[in-house]
């Protein structure tokens, strides 16, 4: 596996490349985000093993850009801060992992292969009008930004979309979602569409209502 690390830290960006190398990969070391720019063109790395605190470029605006270009490359993220906030804005910015200092190469190496195999499998994702919808990860990004959903409201989304211009039923919404019909269970699937409608904003309005029939997500 080709991996390209991204540390200023000397001691750290040194030991990441021994131990890397000791376990049959592919190195190369830049301890600068233009740097990295140039040999991601270059060496056409699997994986990126960044620090978020870097002078000059930030770690943060290398992950945005490098997944702006290379959709399928794995992004990990190294960081000192911990907070759920930081987290959540390494995966927004595009990372599949964030791992925080000080950290063992043993953890380390284990979520190298396990977002190697997640980019292997080509993970499905279903993105229509502004909205992407990542299936095995459980996330939704609307315009850039994640959306959290429940468990219910998540199959939801994903049973309309990806029947995208397709009207369906009350009655296989409930099949699908909840296992079986009920006509006393039907207003469930009203009062999901209206969770589902308020948390997606401005996008919830591509979630038609077709009048004694069911609901259908299309643009018209």
């Amino acid at each position: 596996m080709k991996i390209l690390v991204l540390e200023d830290d000397k001691k750290i960006a040194h030991l990441l490349e021994l131990e890397l190398t000791h376990e049959g990969h592919e190195v190369r070391v830049v301890g600068d985000g233009y740097d990295a720019l140039i040999e991601a063109e270059e060496f056409k790395p699997d994986v990126v093993i960044l620090d978020i605190m870097l002078p000059g470029l930030s770690g943060k605006e290398v992950a945005k850009r490098l997944r702006d270009k290379y959709p399928d490359l794995g992004i990990i993220m190294l960081t000192a801060l911990g907070d759920v906030k930081d987290k959540v804005e390494a995966f927004n910015l595009g990372a599949d992992d964030y791992v925080v200092k000080p950290f063992s190469i043993e953890e380390l190496l284990a979520r190298i292969q396990a977002v190697a195999r997640r980019k292997e499998r080509k993970e499905e994702v279903i993105s229509s009008q502004g909205i992407e919808l990542y299936v095995d990860q459980h996330r939704v990004i609307v315009d850039g930004k994640e959306v959290d959903l429940s468990k219910t409201e998540f199959s939801l989304l994903y049973l309309l979309m990806k029947n995208e211009n397709i009207v369906l039923s009350k009655e296989k919404i409930l099949s699908s979602i909840w296992g079986d019909y009920d006509d006393e269970r039907e207003n469930l699937v009203e009062v999901y569409i209206n969770y589902l409608r308020k948390k997606l904003g401005d996008k919830g309005k591509y979630i038609k209502t077709i009048r004694g029939i069911g609901y259908s997500f299309r643009k018209d």
